[in-house]
């Protein structure tokens, strides 16, 4: 039997499916190996959720420089807000993926596809985990925004 491609993943009012074969870090961002340190990275689908429709990104690094974990790296303008883009992989950057220039859709309809945001040829994020490192992230998070909303409630 093949072990299966995605988790399926429903908590609250959200759900979604979670590729196995990337890494996923605590700020929703995941990172597929494309090669043997060749990493594409991309928002994961709560990420996308909770920012909203994006209308406009743009990088600061150049293909070629070199970028740190947790360095910002670019913006990301939605109809909620504007947010700024952080790197989660150690190395070379690459660059940003181009076709998102001329349609920024897919970040939000196929964000483990053709929405991945840019590549880093270096080592991912320490502290990235697997899936179901992501999952239990994920359950957390969404807890506790369940609680702050109970809280909102009680003090009404």
């Amino acid at each position: 039997m093949d072990a299966p491609k995605e988790i399926r993943y429903r908590r609250s009012r959200f759900s979604t499916r979670l590729p196995v074969d990337r890494r996923y870090t605590l700020s929703h961002y995941w990172l597929l190996e494309e090669e043997p340190g060749l990493w594409r990275v991309g928002f994961t689908r709560f990420a996308t959720r909770m920012l909203g429709d994006f209308v406009e990104m743009g990088f600061e690094p150049q293909p070629g420089d070199i970028v740190a974990v947790g360095e910002r790296i670019g913006w990301v303008e939605g109809f909620k807000a504007l947010t700024d883009l952080y790197s989660v992989a150690a190395g070379e950057f690459v660059g940003g993926n181009a076709a998102l220039e001329q349609d920024i859709t897919p970040t939000d309809s196929d964000p483990y596809g053709e929405g991945w945001l840019y590549r880093v040829r270096g080592a991912p994020e320490p502290e990235s985990v697997d899936v179901h490192g992501y999952v239990a992230a994920l359950d957390s998070t969404i807890e506790r925004m369940l609680g702050k909303e109970g809280a909102e409630t009680a003090d009404e």
